[in-house]
């Protein structure tokens, strides 16, 4: 089983403590878990609910984008399927 740190209980994404392989078991709070859907790499985001398109992103309790399409539980959560929400200057 795989760790991933959950850091703020708002966050619907965790932050993989190792690489994960697609089938991997994911333990990210309390017993709960997730069955890894993508290869997530070592520090990247993995979804630990579903997040439906349009759906805001959050990590440390505070929104860190949108997502583009519907992510899965489980499913690998980077700039394929979610963008920032920054003003761009």
């Amino acid at each position: 089983m795989t760790k991933c740190l959950v850091l703020d209980k708002k966050d619907n994404v965790a932050v993989s403590m190792a690489p994960v392989k697609a089938g991997d078991q994911v333990d990210f709070s309390g017993g709960e878990n997730v069955v890894a859907i993508d290869e997530v790499p070592f520090a990247h985001k993995i979804a630990i609910k579903s997040i439906p398109r349009g759906a805001r992103v959050y990590k440390y309790g505070e929104v860190i984008g949108e997502a583009t399409e519907d992510i899965s539980a489980g499913q690998h959560v980077h700039v394929h399927n979610i963008r920032s929400l920054r003003v761009r200057r």
